[in-house]
């Protein structure tokens, strides 16, 4: 019987959600695809190419015939670090023109619901590859996410940074679920909810072997992946995320609000 087929993007974030299948007790259980992306992993997921994949919350709208596994998540309680809109030192009130990071759709939709919803305005949006400087020389902001935002440990001379989950928090006192594990079949043969237990467990080697390629001390990313980011989804982030959607289809962002359908 061939081992189940499962994607996730290769970001630090999501490391303790695939650790086990690439070093624990998972290891041999799942074929592991990872690109940069989380994109990739949700057009893996509609082209019924595996089995499940940790693909932006917005995939759920956009792809017939998908369930969610429960609980297990990538999101923030507050404030996330790892998705921001960076400026050349403006406001966000003054903000005419965004770039955006291609890599992620959920945080493109949360970037336009927090111009429409809660300043009030719309600027002119481009898709750009997340490279803030050439996205910066063409737009008064950017849109970073993953580890390259999370690179960005200060925004630099004369810039502003502005944490997207956090913007929401402020707007909304909800937290936000940025990506869940998603199939097309009516059961996962896998623990993924086991797996990310075995991952938090081993957050201090996680953090060790990603802090060289984040350019943070081993300490940050530990406190990253521990007090920024959260696995599970309580009861705020689960409000979050159905009000997310609510108004993602009042602005048009999705062709309509399909009620969570859980394996």
């Amino acid at each position: 019987m061939n081992s189940p087929r499962i994607s996730a993007s290769s970001y630090s974030n999501t490391a303790p959600l695939v650790w086990s299948f690439l070093y624990g007790k998972g290891r041999g259980t799942a074929e592991l695809i990872m690109d940069t992306a989380p994109a990739r992993s949700a057009e893996l997921l509609a082209q019924d190419r595996v089995d499940a994949a940790l693909v932006p919350v917005i995939a759920y709208q956009m792809i017939d015939g998908v369930r969610v596994v429960p609980d297990v998540c990538v999101g923030a309680r507050e404030r996330v670090r790892s998705v921001c809109l960076v400026t050349r030192g403006c406001e966000l009130a003054d903000v005419r023109t965004v770039s955006l990071d291609v890599s992620s759709r959920t945080s493109v939709v949360l970037t336009k619901l927090i111009f429409r919803e809660f300043l009030g305005f719309e600027p002119a949006w481009s898709d750009a590859a997340p490279d803030v400087e050439s996205m910066l020389a063409d737009s008064d902001a950017a849109l970073l996410i993953g580890d390259p935002a999370l690179r960005l440990s200060a925004a630099g001379p004369g810039r502003k940074a502005y944490d997207l989950a956090e913007l929401w928090h402020d707007h909304t006192g909800l937290g936000f679920v940025f990506a869940m594990w998603m199939t097309r079949r009516s059961s996962v043969p896998i623990d993924l909810a086991a797996a990310r237990d075995e991952g938090i467990a081993r957050i201090d080697e996680i953090s060790a072997n990603y802090s060289s390629d984040t350019g943070l001390s081993r300490s940050e990313m530990t406190e990253y992946l521990t007090s920024n980011i959260s696995y599970s989804v309580d009861d705020k982030m689960r409000a979050g995320l159905e009000l997310y959607f609510r108004l993602a289809a009042k602005h048009g962002l999705i062709a309509e609000n399909r009620s969570l359908n859980f394996v």
